[in-house]
């Protein structure tokens, strides 16, 4: 999968300003980069009146409008959609993936801060990368000015090439369940280890687990 970082931070503390520079800032530096808005509201871009309206109305499940120069594909689903699912149609023939929100989510995150909106950080500072203010950083977090573009395009793209091949996620009735670097290992470890056991069980590139619970429930885990 694509890498992904998120962009976070509270209300007009400027993740929409920076994702616009890091994205220009990318794309100099020979990166294609994918953005994603995660909104916590609904939107429209189906227009009444216009055909992919009428398309809509009809109980369509999908819309895909295809131009000379842009396509885009809208599709209706259950607030339980997986969001790894989006990221992956969104980051594919990308270098890298940047969502504004989703300061809860499993992704590596930035955060964008400025104590003049009398806040504090909207996430952990433990649970951070980086923190990109004009303002003092928190006690243990690694700082960029919003103006260091180029000095955090260089730090997002070590990560991305640090991060591990191995990745195992976890999703429990369909949403995604954070895991460290440690719990990761243990998990793929121990699921590696069960099944590289198994007759005809040889080399092993990709495993997806499917569990449904007695009262119906379902968890699911994949190691690639």
């Amino acid at each position: 999968m694509t890498p992904v970082v998120a962009i976070v931070g509270h209300a007009k503390s400027g993740k929409t300003t920076l994702i616009e520079g890091l994205i220009a800032e990318f794309r100099r530096r020979g990166r294609r980069a994918a953005a994603v808005k995660h909104a916590h509201h609904d939107f429209q871009l189906d227009r009444p009146g216009k055909d992919s309206r009428r398309y809509a109305d009809a109980g369509c499940e999908s819309i895909a409008i295809v131009g000379p120069h842009r396509s885009a594909v809208l599709k209706w689903h259950d607030p339980g959609y997986p969001f790894s699912e989006i990221l992956e149609a969104a980051g594919s023939g990308a270098d890298l993936v940047l969502v504004e929100g989703l300061s809860g989510g499993p992704y590596p995150r930035i955060e964008v801060y400025r104590a003049a909106l009398g806040k504090g950080l909207r996430c952990d500072a433990g649970d951070l990368l980086a923190v990109v203010t004009d303002d003092p950083a928190p006690e243990g977090c690694r700082r960029f000015a919003p103006q260091d573009l180029g000095a955090l395009a260089a730090f997002i793209e070590a990560h991305a090439a640090a991060a591990p091949e191995r990745r195992t996620a976890l999703r429990v009735n369909g949403e995604a369940v954070p895991l460290g670097a440690f719990t990761q290992s243990i998990v793929a470890n121990t699921i590696l280890g069960l099944i590289s056991s198994l007759k005809g069980v040889s080399k092993i590139d990709t495993v997806s687990v499917s569990i449904r619970a007695a009262d119906g429930a379902n968890s699911g885990a994949s190691t690639p």
